[in-house]
C-alpha cells in the first residue's frame, strides 16, 4: 500500500506538466479522485464531436523487459491511441492509462509514466487519470501490461469521413520512426533464435518509440488540406488504407516508391516473404494522407525533413479495391 501511495503522489506531480485551462480545476484534483474531469466549455467549439480510441503496445512490452528499457514504452502507448484519433480529424484532449503489474516497482513504473507524460506533451493532451493494478496471481514475475485511452474533439464540419475522399486523390506516405508497435510477436520469435546476438543499432531500433503525428495533422486539418488519412498499424499499409476510402473506390500503390528503413531490411533477411512483411510491418510508412493534388506541396511544408511525405499512389474506381505495382527494394 505504501508503494501504491508513493506512486500516486508521483503521478499527481508529473501529470500536472500536461495540464491546461480545461484541466486546471479549482477545488478538484483529477489524480486520486474516483473520476477525472475535463472542462469542454474552455475549448469554445461550436458543434464539437467526441472521438475516442483505446489501444496497447502489444508484445513490444517483451522487448522492453528483455532490454530493461522502460523510458519510451509509455510514448508508444500514447501514440497508438492518439494517432488513431487524428485519422478522424480529431485533436486529442486527454489521456488515461491502465498499468497491470505482477508487483509495483517504483523506479520501473516511474520510467513508464515519464514516457506517457512525454507522449501526452507531444500530442498536446492532458494525462488526467489512470489505474495501476498489482496482480501477482495473474502476471508472472516482472511481467506487466499497458492500455491507453485517448479522447479527442473535432468540429462536426471538419470530421474526416470516407465520403470526403475523391477520385484521383493522391496518396502520400509519411515516414515512420521505425517499427512503431506492430509485428513484435514475429520479432520476438526471431530474437529467440538469435539469442543475444544483436548489435546496439538493432537494439535501439527495436525499442525506438512510435512517432506521434498529432502536431503536423492538427495544422493540416486546421487548413483543410486532406480528405482522409490512415494510421499504418496492424494489417500494414494496404489493409489500413482500405478502411478509410469509400466502398466504390480503390487504392493504387506503387511499392517501388516506398522508402524502406534499414530495420525492415534487417527483418527481411530472416526469410520473411514480401507479402508477410507488408502485412505485418509498416515497412517505413507510419501514416498516409489522402489529398487533392493541388494541396500536396502545402502539406509537405508542414513536416520536418525527416518526416517529409512523398507520393506512393492514388485513388481510383478500378477493380479490385487494391491495385499494387512495382516491387519493394530490399
Amino acid at each position: 500500500m505504501a508503494a501504491a501511495n508513493k506512486l500516486v503522489n508521483y503521478i499527481s506531480k508529473i501529470s500536472r506538466k500536461t495540464y491546461n485551462k480545461s484541466t486546471e480545476l479549482k477545488s478538484f484534483k483529477n489524480i486520486g479522485s474516483f473520476g477525472s474531469i475535463f472542462d469542454l466549455s474552455k475549448l469554445k467549439m461550436k458543434n464539437p464531436l467526441i472521438v475516442s480510441s483505446t489501444d496497447g503496445v502489444g508484445t513490444k512490452i517483451e522487448i522492453a523487459n528483455k532490454f530493461k528499457k522502460y523510458n519510451s514504452i509509455g510514448i508508444d502507448l500514447v501514440a497508438m491511441s492518439v494517432n488513431d484519433l487524428i485519422v478522424l480529424g480529431a485533436k486529442p484532449i486527454f489521456f488515461l492509462d491502465y498499468i497491470a503489474v505482477n508487483k509495483i516497482k517504483i523506479n520501473k513504473l516511474k520510467k513508464i509514466l515519464d514516457g506517457i507524460v512525454l507522449g501526452c506533451k507531444a500530442s498536446g493532451c492532458s494525462l488526467i487519470g489512470g489505474e495501476t493494478a498489482e496482480m501477482p496471481a495473474t502476471y508472472e514475475k516482472n511481467k506487466f501490461d499497458l492500455a491507453g485511452f485517448a479522447i479527442g474533439v473535432v468540429e462536426r464540419k471538419k470530421l474526416l469521413t470516407k465520403n470526403k475522399v475523391k477520385l484521383n486523390n493522391i496518396i502520400l506516405a509519411v515516414p515512420s520512426s521505425g517499427l512503431h508497435s506492430n509485428g513484435y510477436s514475429l520479432i520476438n520469435h526471431i530474437l529467440k533464435k538469435k539469442n543475444n546476438q544483436l548489435s546496439k543499432i538493432v537494439k535501439n531500433e527495436l525499442i525506438k518509440p512510435t512517432k506521434i503525428y498529432v502536431k503536423e495533422l492538427n495544422k493540416i486539418n486546421k487548413k483543410g488540406l486532406i480528405n482522409g488519412c490512415a494510421n499504418i498499424t496492424g494489417g500494414g499499409l494496404l489493409d489500413n488504407l482500405i478502411r478509410v476510402i469509400p466502398n466504390n473506390f480503390s487504392v493504387n500503390i506503387n511499392l517501388s516508391k516506398i522508402k524502406i528503413k534499414p530495420i525492415f531490411k534487417w527483418l527481411k533477411k530472416h526469410n520473411i516473404d514480401d507479402k508477410e512483411m507488408l502485412k505485418t510491418f509498416n515497412c517505413g510508412v507510419g501514416f498516409c494522407l489522402i489529398a487533392n493534388k493541388k494541396n500536396v506541396e502545402k502539406i509537405k511544408k508542414i513536416f520536418s525533413l525527416k518526416y517529409k511525405p512523398y507520393e506512393i499512389g492514388y485513388i481510383s474506381n478500378e477493380k479490385p479495391r487494391v491495385n499494387v505495382s512495382g516491387k519493394m527494394e530490399w
